[in-house]
């Protein structure tokens, strides 16, 4: 048994390991190297574990983020909802762990985050402060509406009679999904993630990538999200609403049209993302009849001390994020990506 860096050969092992495994999730796919390597310029360190008669039997991407203001860490993965270690067994997981913690040794990190969904059994501290919330689907999506009951129906109708619609698409979405993003996430006084990052995603996973989003009657983006097809759910980490339209409802049509256009491409379950437990989001995710899942965060840390906190909750960024608020979009746009870059 050894543990070593992945290499260009290794990558039809890789994903057939991926792919093959119930624990792997979409962000375990060797190509979000390459999409968090263009668009954010981060070292990577995706390590695989492997005998010489099973092949591969365990991976864990890492993303090393070194900045002046945030610090030196890393996370497997950023960014996105899940990563962390997937393994066979115990031993490829020990000695995957074991070359992780003596590269952040050696990087001067001052810890790892791994982005788990289970719990493990390395002993590492844990923080369980978020859950996914996640729905089962059924074969027809005339089933799944039947099954709402008549108060989200007439939500969903809501925005159809008001003459939204809303399309499905790839790379033709991007500009719409953007523009909405990119305001929404200004108004809660988050920098912005770089278009190019979103191109990336489309570009690598063409066949398991889609924008929704839903216009009004001029053709202006009102609503839109980000969906990832894997291994037969379809997860939307990404969404947002233009909060002036709000009476409209644009989100609810944005997420029965994302759940039908699931439905017709023959997905088991949909993954409406990570929330804070009886947060305005998770109670919205809830109503659609999603259950939760809790996450496992565990971490490795090079002092003791408190888990990190480089979040919008942390009490240090309530300052910035108030001034960021007040800026004009054009200036969150164009300084937004080189911020949130070094926060994970």
């Amino acid at each position: 048994m050894r543990a070593r860096h992945v290499e260009l050969q290794d990558q039809g092992a890789w994903d057939q390991f991926v792919n093959t495994r119930p624990g792997a999730t979409a962000y375990h796919q060797l190509g979000w190297k390459r999409v968090v390597e263009q668009a954010f310029h981060h070292r990577t360190q995706y390590l695989l574990a492997e005998d010489g008669q099973r092949g591969i039997t365990g991976i864990l991407p890492l993303v090393h983020i070194k900045s002046i203001f945030f610090g030196n860490y890393m996370v497997s993965l950023p960014f996105v909802n899940y990563g962390g270690l997937c393994s066979d067994d115990a031993e490829s997981a020990e000695k995957l762990l074991h070359v992780a913690i003596e590269i952040a040794r050696k990087q001067g990190a001052s810890h790892i985050e791994f982005r788990d969904q289970e719990p493990a059994e390395h002993g590492l501290p844990v923080k369980t402060s978020k859950v996914s919330m996640v729905m089962g689907l059924p074969q027809q999506a005339e089933q799944l509406w039947d099954a709402f009951p008549s108060k989200l129906r007439s939500q969903i109708r809501k925005p159809q009679k008001e003459g939204l619609y809303a399309r499905v698409g790839g790379k033709d979405e991007l500009e719409s999904f953007y523009a909405v993003f990119s305001a929404n996430m200004r108004d809660l006084g988050t920098p912005v993630y770089s278009k190019r990052f979103f191109e990336l995603i489309l570009e690598t996973f063409p066949n398991s990538t889609w924008i929704c989003t839903v216009y009004n009657d001029r053709r202006a983006p009102l609503a839109s999200g980000f969906l990832i097809w894997f291994k037969e759910k379809v997860e939307i980490p990404w969404a947002a609403s233009l909060r002036e339209h709000n009476r409209l409802s644009p989100n609810m049509l944005l997420y029965w049209t994302a759940l039908e256009h699931s439905c017709k491409r023959g997905a088991k379950s949909f993954d409406f993302g990570r929330s804070s437990p009886d947060s305005g989001t998770y109670k919205f995710k809830q109503q659609w009849g999603a259950d939760q899942k809790l996450l496992y965060w565990h971490y490795w840390l090079r002092h003791d001390g408190p888990l990190p906190e480089l979040n919008p909750h942390n009490p240090r960024y309530r300052m910035a994020i108030n001034v960021w608020k007040r800026l004009p979009l054009a200036m969150t746009n164009l300084f937004g990506p080189a911020i949130v870059k070094n926060l994970p």
